[in-house]
Parts: C-alpha cells; sequence; structure tokens
C-alpha cells in the first residue's frame, strides 16, 4: 500500500519568520525611533524662561524643534526660532545642549526606501516559490529552474509508462473492428525494421471518431500497453492559454518530448478543440489563439519524422468541425470509427466489467445486454456498478439478474421516487397511459415487445414507462415500422382521451418524440410521397444527438410543418381506434397494473392474448371508491 507522505509545514513557518524579521527591520531603518519617554510640548518663551531660571540640565537643538529635560527629570519639547542669542543663554545657564543632524544622503535614503525592501521581497518570493515547487512534487512541465512562472509553454503532458500489467486489447470489448485497424500500428511499433525493408511507413496519425463513453481513450492505452512504450496524453483544451503564443508553445514542447522519447504515442483527447476549420472570423485578421495553435500542430505533424516510431492519435465527438488540413493524408492518415457496440459487444463488455464482481450464477448477460439497446462501454460499466451498489444495499453479497434489470432502468429513467405520492385519480391516468402504449405496440406487426411497464415515478420526472425491447440490434428501420413507433407514442395520449374524456401533461415526451420521428421521415429518409427522395435538412454533431436544420424555403419548410402533423395524425387516429376496438382489454390491463404498479411483459402479453373478463368497476367508479374510502378515513382520523 502506497503510503502519501505529508507535507512539512516546518519550512513554512522559516520562511514566514524570515518575513516579519525583514519587515522589522525595514520599519527599524525607515521609521525614526519614538522615545518611550512622556515628552510635554510647550511654547518657545516657557523654554527660554526655564532657561533663564536654570531649570533646565541639557538640551539637544534639530532643525525643526528642541527637546530638553528639566533638573527634576522632565522631558519637554518645543519648536526653533531664528534666535542668535540662543547659544550663549544656554551657555550662560550651564545647559549641556548639542545639535542632532537629520539630514540624510538622497542616495541612502533612496536604496532604503526603494531598493531594499525590493530585494527583500524578491528574496522572500524565490523562497516560497521553491517551497511551493517541492510540495508539489518539482516543477511543472520541467520549467526553467523549477520555477512556475517559467513554465509556461510546456504541455504539461501526462506520461504513461506502461508496465506488465498495463491495459490490453484484452481488456477493451466490444470494439473488434477498431481493435483490427489499430494491429497495425502495434505491430510497426515493436518492430519498424520490416516496414521500412519493404518501404513502407507508418501512418503519422490516426483519429479516433465515435459517441462519448465508447473506449476511445481506452483504446490508446490499450495500444501504447500492447507496444509497450511510453504513452502522452494531453486534452485539447490544455493547449489554449490566456496568453497568445503559449498553445503553439506547448504543441512544440510536445513533440519535442515525444521526440526524446520515441519510440511512444501521443494522444490528444478532444482534438476539436484545437482542431475547428479555420474561416477567419473569430479575431481580427483570422489569427487569434486557438488557429495559431492548429497551425504549429500542422507544421509540427507535416515536418515529423514517422520513422522515429512516434504516432500520434486523436479522439473527437465531433468529426465533422475539423480542419480538411489536418485530415488529409501524411497528419492524421487514418478514421477509426469507434461505435456503440452491437448486442455481442454489449455482452462482452458486461463480462469484462463483471469479472471482478461476484455474480450469482443465474446472471444472463444476453438479457441484459438486449434490454440494454443503444448503450456505450461506459454506461455499461456504471450499470454493473449500479447492480453492485444494489446488492449492497439490499444486503446481499453477490449481484443478482434483478439487480442488474433494475440499474439499467436505473440508467435509462432514474432512480425510483418514492417520495412522490400520486393521487388516485392520478395514479389511473397514468396506468391507462401506459397500458395505451403497450397495447398499441402489441396490436401492431413488427413492433417491439413489452419488458416490462411501471407507473412508479423516476428521478428524471417520469411518472410510469412501457420497456420495449427488440430480439437484437435493428441496424435499419423501415417506413412501417417508424410509422408504427409513431403510433405507439401517440397510445398513451388516447387512451386518455378514450376513457377520461380528458388529456393530460403526461403526453409531453411522447409528443416530442413522436414529431421527432414523423420529421426525420420527411426531411431526412425521404419517407414521404410529396417530398420524394430530398434531403430537407442537414445534420451536424451525429455523435452528440444529431442537430438538424432544415435547408429549405419558408414556403417548403411551412409544407414540411403541414406533413408532419398529418402524419402524426394519421398514427394518433390508428392508435385511438386499435384501442377503442379493445376497451375491455384496455379496462383489464389498467386495473391490473393500477393494483401491482409494475408488470412485467409476460404477465402484459398473458392478459392481453386471455379471454376477456369482465371488469368490476370502470375508471370512474375506481376513483370514486377509493376517494370515497379517503373521505371516511380522513373523517375518523
Amino acid at each position: 500500500m502506497n503510503h502519501v507522505k505529508k507535507p512539512d509545514n516546518k519550512p513554512l513557518l522559516i520562511y514566514v519568520a524570515i518575513v516579519i524579521v525583514a519587515m522589522l527591520m525595514i520599519n527599524a531603518l525607515l521609521v525614526p525611533a519614538i522615545n518611550n519617554q512622556h515628552v510635554r510640548e510647550v511654547d518657545y518663551s516657557s523654554f527660554l524662561s526655564m532657561v533663564e531660571d536654570k531649570n533646565v540640565s541639557k538640551a539637544q537643538l534639530n532643525n525643526d524643534y528642541i527637546t530638553f529635560e528639566d533638573k527634576e527629570g522632565n522631558y519637554y519639547k518645543t519648536t526653533t526660532f531664528n534666535d542668535p542669542d540662543l547659544v550663549n543663554r544656554l551657555n550662560d545657564a550651564g545647559v549641556a545642549f548639542g545639535r542632532v543632524i537629520t539630514e540624510t544622503n538622497p542616495i541612502v535614503a533612496f536604496l532604503l526606501s526603494w531598493i531594499l525592501p525590493l530585494v527583500i521581497f524578491y528574496v522572500i518570493g524565490m523562497l516560497l516559490s521553491r517551497m511551493m515547487i517541492k510540495r508539489m512534487g518539482g516543477g511543472a512541465g520541467g520549467g526553467l529552474g523549477g520555477n512556475p512562472m517559467m513554465s509556461f509553454g510546456k504541455s504539461n503532458a501526462k506520461v504513461y509508462v506502461p508496465s506488465t500489467t498495463s491495459i490490453k486489447f484484452k481488456d477493451v470489448a466490444g470494439e473488434e473492428e477498431a481493435k483490427q485497424l489499430l494491429q497495425e500500428l502495434v505491430q510497426y511499433l515493436k518492430d519498424p525494421k520490416k516496414y521500412a525493408d519493404i518501404g513502407a511507413k507508418c501512418p503519422k496519425g490516426a483519429l479516433l471518431v465515435g459517441p462519448p463513453g465508447t473506449g476511445k481513450t481506452l483504446l490508446a492505452k490499450a495500444i501504447a500497453g500492447e507496444a509497450n512504450v511510453p504513452f502522452f496524453s494531453i486534452a485539447g483544451s490544455e493547449f489554449v492559454e490566456m496568453f497568445v503564443g503559449m498553445g503553439a508553445s506547448k504543441v512544440r514542447d510536445l513533440f519535442d518530448q515525444a521526440a526524446k522519447n520515441a519510440p511512444c504515442i501521443v494522444f490528444i483527447d478532444e482534438i476539436d478543440t484545437i482542431g475547428k476549420k479555420r474561416d477567419g472570423a473569430s479575431a481580427i485578421g483570422g489569427n487569434d489563439e486557438r488557429e495559431q495553435t492548429l497551425n504549429q500542430l500542422l507544421t509540427e505533424m507535416d515536418g515529423f519524422d514517422a520513422s522515429k516510431g512516434v504516432i500520434i492519435l486523436g479522439a473527437t465527438n465531433r468529426p465533422e468541425v475539423l480542419d480538411p488540413a489536418l485530415l488529409r493524408p501524411g497528419r492524421f492518415d487514418r478514421r477509426i470509427p469507434v461505435e456503440l457496440p452491437d448486442l455481442q459487444g454489449r455482452i462482452d463488455i458486461l463480462k469484462v466489467h463483471s469479472k471482478d464482481v461476484k455474480m450469482a450464477d443465474n446472471v444472463d448477460f444476453s438479457s441484459i445486454a438486449r434490454t440494454a439497446s443503444g448503450t456505450s462501454g461506459a454506461e455499461l460499466a456504471n450499470i454493473v456498478n449500479e447492480a453492485a451498489l444494489r446488492a449492497v444495499r439490499q444486503g446481499r453479497r453477490f449481484v443478482t439478474q434483478e439487480d442488474l434489470q433494475e440499474s439499467i432502468e436505473v440508467v435509462i429513467a432514474g432512480y425510483q421516487k418514492k417520495s412522490r405520492v400520486l393521487s388516485t385519480k392520478e395514479k389511473l391516468i397514468v396506468s391507462y397511459h401506459e397500458i395505451g402504449h403497450a397495447m398499441v405496440a402489441a396490436y401492431q406487426t413488427n413492433s417491439a415487445p413489452v419488458q416490462k411497464i411501471t407507473i412508479i415515478p423516476r428521478t428524471n420526472g417520469a411518472l410510469g414507462y412501457t420497456l420495449q425491447v427488440d430480439e437484437g440490434d435493428k441496424f435499419l428501420l423501415s417506413k412501417e415500422e417508424m410509422l408504427n413507433r409513431i403510433a405507439t407514442f401517440t397510445g398513451g395520449r388516447c387512451a386518455e382521451e378514450l376513457i377520461f374524456h380528458s388529456i393530460t401533461t403526461g403526453a409531453s415526451n411522447d409528443i416530442e418524440q413522436a414529431t421527432r420521428f414523423a420529421r426525420a421521415m420527411i426531411t431526412q429518409y425521404g419517407m414521404d410521397d410529396d417530398f420524394g427522395m430530398v434531403a430537407m435538412s442537414t445534420q451536424s454533431n451525429m455523435y452528440l444527438g444529431g442537430d438538424q436544420q432544415l435547408a429549405c424555403s419558408p414556403e417548403t419548410a411551412k409544407k414540411i410543418d403541414d406533413a408532419v402533423v398529418k402524419v402524426v395524425k394519421e398514427q394518433h387516429d390508428k392508435a385511438y381506434a386499435i384501442l377503442e376496438e379493445h376497451q375491455d382489454k384496455l379496462h383489464e390491463l389498467a386495473k391490473y397494473l393500477y393494483d401491482h404498479e409494475t408488470i412485467t411483459g409476460e404477465e402484459f402479453m398473458k392478459i392481453l392474448l386471455a379471454k376477456p373478463e369482465t371488469v368490476d368497476s370502470t375508471a370512474e367508479e375506481v376513483i370514486g371508491a377509493s376517494e370515497t374510502e379517503n373521505q371516511e378515513v380522513n373523517s375518523s382520523i
């Protein structure tokens, strides 16, 4: 176990003492000494009278004042006058006197007043600076003399030196294609001579592109671990400095360090921070700090000798904003996609992250992976950790299937909000709403099976949700499947309209999703007969949610809006007809969900396919009975 050494506070106390002593010395040199005796001020005539009465024993003559002492030892002070006979009077009275010269050499005064304090404070500053460097582990980025003020322009890159237990490709699951593309870089770092003999040159750089949490940084470390070479890691934002030119200086220093430690890997995370397209509109002359840093990066990569065994890796979630000069051959030669894992990839990732977690023997990772469709490697790692935490809260020594299933819902919808208590009517509305979604999905073909329905509120604001899980990954959606999804989104609102003849705010997210699907069908996928195969929108940030912007005239935009409304309305009417036709099942399932709060997909399908039963009470009767019961309880209290 590594013990952290506590910082020694003794040097700090010594430096504080030095500061106090120096301040006292300055005060002693610059501030006149003040007589501790009590001095009484008198006028000049009184002074002369005391001299004539021979009541003054001694006196000191200054330029501006006279101090004197009487026979009884009392001290006095008076102002001076132009009195030529003063000396004679003092001699006649037998007073011991002398003159004090207070004029100071101007050079000495300047040295004492200005130079000495500056020297003292400079020495104190240097001592404190060295102390801070020592406490922080010695200098930042190898600054000159270890002075932080001299470390400007140093890259401050984190150096990761692989060991025998470092990260390898076997520790990275779910990205088999990316690992295959990176294997060649590893082979080159291990045996560059094999490539040099045939005249092949290793790519100077590789750009890892993909959504957040897919393991781009982990893959870069795995390359260094496989090749057993140093790994320099720095974020793009660390190049951006307050002072102009510092970012370019950091780039130069980074490549200098890489050349000295070759063979090695240099990893620049979030490279889009400094690698954005140059448009000349960000500053006067189009040459701000970010562009200077980018220009220096381009220059260093262009003039870098790849035969030295230095490979530059970059990672970004926004490849579309990168400058084309950064992506041309000779710089970042390869673009390696690091996408969200597929079904088998999710299973492998769950196994990797659960190898150090005690799992029950009957845990089915395949089922969990299907439920967690669309999640990244980081989210899957969080799911396993949440399941372990839940097992501890439940007092178990191992993780069960239920723990993993609940942790998925925590990641998707948040924790159960037990403090949120719905009224009887609200709880019943939510029950019909969620059953409406599930029934519309079940009565349509090519819809994902329902796995779970719950009306327990969650911390993300959802009062309930219906979970559908496909049997496998789907990479293509037909027009019919997209229309079915829109109809499923509208099923909750349709159930409210059909049963309660009213609508609530609970369908806000459903409306948003239905509108987004309908608009994408028209503007992106060419699934509308009137517009055909014409792209009406552009998409940016595809790995960060996919922002869409219309690329058409205002007249066409209005037609698109009308078409979107038409598509959603048609699917709404379709969902309403399905629920109206099977209204008995809607009542039966809603009452069952109301009583149990959470039901599985198997329970749902069993009731749905069984012979319709006569429901004892309608929705209005359930509400009325519950309200009457509450009133009776309140009156008895």
